[in-house]
């Protein structure tokens, strides 16, 4: 066989753990998932899993939690870049931040088994590396143009980000469609009070 063909079936085959792997961990939770059943829907064997994923199941978790985050900071991103103002991208890409973290997947693998599951530090310092960055480069800017006042940037990018997976968790835990609405318009609020003037 073909070195280009065994690439192929390697990556069909990881893709295929991770899709599963996403599927389950977001419908039952990480701790409710045994290999066994991922290994069996997927329609590999342990050994695939194992030398694709060679943390096993924590290794496979982090790889959908990094999927997740991934496509969580591009909905960001493509929300907040079509704005052509500073400040209508900073909220435009919060609210669009609640608006993605509510989705099922992404609330039960991203904010309550990744920091379960890796750990505090871990699940920061991947959080840290996608929609983290953006908002401290989106408030830094906004210091930069005198919107914001002057102060460091970095904790006023962590308690964003803490209140924003928060009012995710609240909101994604609720039964009130009108809880998503009031999220944002809360979000709104605090936002604005930053503002300078």
């Amino acid at each position: 066989m073909a070195d280009g063909v065994r690439a192929q079936q390697r990556e069909r085959t990881r893709s295929e753990l991770q899709r599963v792997g996403r599927r389950l961990f977001s419908e039952q939770g990480y701790a409710a998932v045994g290999l066994a059943e991922v290994v069996r829907t997927a329609g590999v064997t342990k050994g695939a899993l194992y030398h694709h994923f060679p943390g096993g199941k924590t290794d496979l978790f982090r790889a959908v939690l990094a999927d997740v985050q991934q496509e969580v900071a591009d909905a960001v991103a493509a929300a907040a870049d079509g704005e052509p103002d500073p400040w209508a991208r900073l909220t435009t890409g919060c609210r669009a931040f609640l608006t993605a973290s509510t989705e099922p997947a992404a609330r039960r693998v991203m904010l309550v088994d990744g920091p379960a599951v890796l750990g505090w530090s871990e699940w920061r310092a991947m959080d840290e590396t996608g929609a983290g960055r953006h908002l401290g480069e989106a408030l830094a800017e906004l210091v930069d143009a005198g919107v914001l006042a002057p102060q460091p940037v970095a904790p006023l990018a962590h308690l964003l980000s803490g209140a924003m997976n928060e009012a995710a968790l609240w909101v994604a835990g609720t039964d009130d469609p009108q809880d998503l609405a009031d999220a944002l318009a809360a979000l709104t609020r605090l936002l604005d009070a930053l503002r300078v003037g």
